[in-house]
């Protein structure tokens, strides 16, 4: 089956470099949907109540502590054996869901949950700095909205056409088909390409811990921006958690929840994501943070303002689209931050770290969420989540200067490859 892969998968063209972007990207965001998008339906579906859907949230807390092993990932192996490995045990764990069940089994479901967080959060930890050695600079924007479009798509199929499937064949065929495409993915990702970049052989703590948190902490405003990548996304992750459980009570079927939020959604995060990465590109990182930011706050409204009338299926389509279409726009930006504020040589610890503090604000907004919209209300609470959005704008000015000292070294990676051909005599 490897041997169908094109060659050009194995080059290092800045074309290849992007497409691997979008196989990489689909491969960690597919069981991130699985875990956030298609199992609080699940759990919802068979009775499980708000409350114990949010509290899923701190299973999730693997993406916060993830940075506590990402220093194994930057000075141990390949990335590339690091994805492989965790994708074959993801494989595994998904399976083991067909032997238990939320009725009877919600301690094996949580331990499994667990593993399944952990190992998701260790296979981004290796994605994201394979990305970030793999790309220059002014990739950034295309990269990120290719990124983001990728990851989407993988929503497509973990939170949606893998419930529209649970919903159809029953939630075990569904596990069963999702562990044999991670594994046939492990097989297409064996043969990702070396990235161009060398790292340094790390040999101490120093090297592997320490190195990169002082690089960090040395940027101007690093509380502020520490706060700001807490903050920006902090809305967003709030209300989250209970869209699904929200068109579960408006009694939409799986196979409908499947098909919009979780398909047609996605496709609009998808187009969101891409148009947010060329703006990106155009506007710089500063200016579509505030503009995609706040468009991405507001939508939130969208959803509370549908709450609060009769069910009706195209303002929930309506607030589906909304919210989906914000979300790719923020998303862009944020992670083009997030990459660039990383060095490349501490790429692994540097952003594992910094995905870690958005991480914390998903996992720790989530835990309450449950709560909050148990006794405030759907719409009371996703107005609340519009609010808690606000405060990251504040602390922006701090994001502009942390962007101006923290710049890349200025290389094109097409002109790299191309030398090097010249110089082996294929020109």
């Amino acid at each position: 089956m490897t041997a169908l892969i094109p060659k050009l998968f194995s080059s290092s063209t800045t074309q290849s470099a992007f497409l691997w972007v979008g196989i990489l990207y689909f491969a960690e965001g597919f069981p991130f949907g699985l875990f956030f998008d298609a199992m609080p339906v699940y759990f919802r579906i068979h009775g499980v109540s708000l409350q114990e859907i949010g509290l899923m949230s701190a299973a999730g807390l693997a993406w916060t502590f993830k940075v506590f092993w990402a220093p194994a990932v930057d000075a141990l192996g390949q990335r590339r054996s690091w994805i492989v490995s965790c994708q074959c045990l993801l494989a595994m764990c998904i399976a083991a869901f067909i032997a238990v069940h939320p009725e009877s089994s919600m301690p094996t479901i949580w331990i499994l949950l667990v593993i399944l967080a952990v190992l998701s959060a260790t296979q981004d930890i290796a994605i994201d700095a394979y990305t970030i050695e793999l790309l220059d600079e002014k990739q950034l924007g295309i990269a990120n909205g290719i990124r983001v479009a990728a990851y989407r798509v993988a929503l497509i199929g973990s939170g949606g056409l893998f419930i529209v499937i649970a919903g159809l064949t029953g939630w075990n065929w569904a596990f069963l088909g999702t562990a044999f495409m991670i594994g046939v993915y492990a097989m297409i990702c064996a043969k990702a390409p070396i990235p161009q970049f060398t790292r340094r052989q790390m040999h101490t703590v120093t090297d592997a811990v320490v190195s990169p948190l002082r690089q960090l902490s040395a940027m101007p405003g690093f509380v502020f921006v520490m706060l700001f990548i807490l903050a920006f996304k902090l809305g967003d992750m709030a209300m989250g958690p209970m869209v699904k459980p929200f068109w579960v009570d408006q009694e939409f079927t799986p196979i409908q929840i499947g098909l919009v939020p979780g398909t047609v959604g996605v496709i609009c995060t998808i187009a969101g994501a891409m148009i947010g990465g060329i703006y990106t590109s155009r506007w710089g990182i500063f200016t579509a943070l505030w503009v995609f930011g706040l468009l991405q706050a507001g939508s939130n409204l969208v959803y509370a303002g549908v709450a609060a009338m009769p069910a009706s299926i195209s303002l929930m389509y309506m607030a589906s689209v909304s919210e989906s279409l914000t979300a790719g726009l923020g998303t862009a930006p944020f992670m083009a931050l997030l990459m660039r504020l990383c060095d490349k040589t501490h790429a692994a610890t540097q952003f594992a770290l910094l995905s870690a503090l958005f991480g914390f604000s998903r996992s720790i907004s989530g835990m309450f969420s449950g709560w909050g919209a148990e006794n405030l209300g759907y719409s009371t609470y996703f107005t609340l989540t519009f609010f808690i959005a606000l405060p990251a704008f504040a602390l922006l000015p701090w994001i502009q200067c942390a962007l101006k000292a923290r710049q890349w070294p200025s290389h094109d990676l097409s002109s790299v490859v191309e030398s090097k051909q010249n110089k082996m005599g294929f020109f």
